[in-house]
């Protein structure tokens, strides 16, 4: 029959399945970062190893030999009763249905995210065509490039006070 305590201690275990993909982490850590995340691995290890290094159960109480050796065996009883009723309660788990939604919603916000960048890309692209099929700067007439950037051609209506007036015109 086991204890209540090693029952718990073999949850711990299964619990710690879950471990941390840290080639995949580490491909994410901006470079600035690494640094703290290899302080967060190193950290991370150490406790890591001073777990596994524990039983994996907790040593057995030999009830027989205090009440052997004490000069009260009801005593012993007593706490050997009291040991075996001991039920370390575990708070329940509330948060991880939280953090899969959260994880859930967060794989929707990054699909969008890439459809409406691929989107721009294509936006992009045409607009890369364009200037890359420009006549060069230098080889431009006025009119050439005020066709190509019309907001830079002088709007007289906008701006009376620019003198326009022609040179061959009197004043």
């Amino acid at each position: 029959d086991s204890s209540p305590l090693e029952v718990n201690m073999a949850t711990v275990r299964r619990a710690t399945v879950k471990a941390v993909d840290w080639l995949k982490f580490a491909e994410r850590v901006p470079p600035n970062q690494k640094a703290q995340f290899l302080a967060l691995k190193a950290k991370n290890d150490d406790i890591k190893s001073k777990y596994l290094s524990l039983p994996e159960s907790p040593p057995a109480i030999d009830f027989q030999f205090y009440k052997k050796r004490l000069a009260d065996p009801a005593l012993v009883d007593s706490l050997e009763k009291q040991y075996k009723a001991v039920s370390v309660a575990y708070p329940a788990d509330t948060i991880t249905a939280d953090i899969d939604n959260q994880q859930k919603e967060a794989a929707v916000a990054a699909a969008d995210f890439i459809k409406e960048s691929k989107q721009r890309v294509k936006v992009l692209e045409v607009e890369m065509d364009r200037w890359n099929n420009l006549v060069p700067f230098e080889n431009m007439t006025t009119d050439e490039y005020y066709e190509v950037f019309p907001e830079t051609k002088p709007d007289r209506a906008k701006n009376p006070y620019w003198p326009w007036k022609e040179y061959t015109e009197k004043a």
